[in-house]
């Protein structure tokens, strides 16, 4: 099992660097480009390991998907009734993204496919997704969820539809905001003989809906409702090329380890800037976070920019509520800044970490006592009492599988006294292969230990 040692920077980071294409836009580029009529070109695809399983699970619903080099891919789509049916199970890895998307589309299929994942992505619940699909005619099926009662999970039997049956019009009151049940929802009703009306508590990302509506998908957005009615529609989405930018999520572990290493200035190019997604960036700067945003066009429909990151001393915040929503991915490095400002940090309505890759809200409270940093564990949130001066050396890490609790413990290993050991981190390849080469690339030195 591979771990990182990371020693305590002795100078600043610096530099201009990139970093992967956004894997949420990736997985639904994918995923469209095989339900377009023609020939799609996607340019910038993450080969990180989420990303890969999509296009895998693609291939095997018989999807030609042709590499034209190590981040281009021609996409030959079989439109909404072409795929097959697989040979064998579906393997989605680690990817709660792949299963809960694929869910939706092979609900309306002629045919039965099982879901399957490793050990984190088969603890995770998917009866968000099972209910509104069963409410609409499809089936779905899983095992009881382990710790969850009354909740299912993987691995997942969908479908298949019966012979002339069609899945049903839905309306749809999700109890928690997420961008995975909106779009399994969605992807669904492309293929329903009904208008779809999904509502979620706060605006969840929208990618689906960005690519849909590109696509010349009958959609329509009022705040935190969708409606899509396929009344009247060709059911045709034309081919198209696709331009994925880079991930807002890779790019925040390198802003905040600017913030923590005095005198670094950091700029990450090419970064989507959707504001679904920026709430960190709020945050940050509610913390006094030296950051500038210089936007930089489109791409994919979504907005560009370069991030600028310089060290600046932190303050203690209050992060609650859409704004939380908008940074959920990204709350564990929200806690790496926290642990250097002054003051009391609180985050609160963030209990969705609790059913990621681990149970964010208490591996990351660890991670922060492992440094010597004070943190108040709470149903929805944590609370967090920053620290002065380096932090705890000789730290151990667990990272429980989690790519995101890694790379947190690495950035604030940055700012400790002594080096620190992260274990298990092969975990950072389902989202940021390049991850260590790029911190060495700004100057931090860690050491990979097999």
């Amino acid at each position: 099992m591979t771990r990182l040692v990371v020693h305590p920077a002795s100078a600043p980071l610096t530099g201009s660097v990139s970093v992967p294409s956004d894997k949420s836009i990736g997985h639904r580029a994918l995923l469209f480009s095989a339900l377009c009529e023609g020939t799609s070109r996607i340019s910038s695809f993450s080969r990180g390991e989420d990303n890969l399983a999509t296009m895998a699970c693609l291939r095997a619903l018989g999807v030609l998907i042709d590499e034209k080099g190590p981040h281009d891919l021609v996409v030959h789509g079989v439109g909404l009734h072409g795929l097959t049916r697989p040979t064998g199970e579906l393997d989605c890895g680690n990817s709660g993204t792949t299963m809960r998307l694929l869910a939706g589309v092979l609900a309306a299929q002629p045919f039965g496919s099982v879901l399957t994942g490793d050990a984190s992505l088969s603890g995770r619940p998917m009866l968000r997704i099972a209910k509104p699909l069963r409410a609409r005619g499809g089936t779905v099926e899983g095992r009881p969820h382990p710790k969850r009662e009354g909740d299912l999970t993987a691995p997942l039997s969908v479908g298949p539809l019966a012979k002339g049956r069609a899945l049903t019009g839905l309306t749809y009151e999700s109890p928690v905001s997420s961008a995975q049940v909106k779009s399994a929802v969605l992807l669904s009703g492309l293929f329903a003989d009904g208008p779809t009306y999904f509502n979620e508590p706060t605006v969840s990302r929208d990618h689906t809906e960005r690519l849909l509506l590109a696509l010349g998908a009958p959609l329509e957005t009022t705040g935190s409702v969708v409606r899509l009615d396929p009344s009247g529609w060709s059911g045709v989405m034309p081919a198209q090329d696709i331009d994925i930018p880079g991930d807002l999520s890779a790019a925040a572990f390198l802003l905040v380890a600017a913030q923590l290493v005095p005198e670094s200035r950091v700029s990450v190019r090419a970064v989507g800037v959707n504001p679904t997604r920026t709430g960190i960036l709020e945050i940050a700067r509610d913390m006094g976070a030296g950051l500038a945003i210089e936007p930089s066009g489109e791409r994919a429909g979504e907005p560009l920019a370069t991030l600028h990151a310089w060290y600046a001393p932190l303050r203690g915040a209050r992060a609650g509520g859409e704004v939380v929503a908008r940074a959920i991915d990204e709350v564990p490095i929200v806690c790496a800044l926290a642990a250097r400002a002054s003051g009391t940090t609180t985050l609160t309505d963030a209990e969705e970490l609790r059913v990621k890759e681990s149970d964010r809200l208490a591996v990351m409270a660890k991670v922060l006592h492992a440094f010597g940093v004070a943190c108040e564990e709470r149903p929805d949130g944590l609370v967090i009492e920053g620290r002065e001066g380096p932090l705890e050396g000789g730290a151990e890490v667990e990272s429980r599988g989690d790519h995101r609790i890694a790379m947190t413990a690495a950035v604030l290993a940055l700012a400790a006294r002594a080096p620190s050991v992260v274990h298990d981190v092969d975990c950072i390849g389902t989202s940021f292969p390049k991850f260590v080469a790029t911190l060495r690339g700004l100057g931090a030195r860690v050491d990979v230990v097999s």
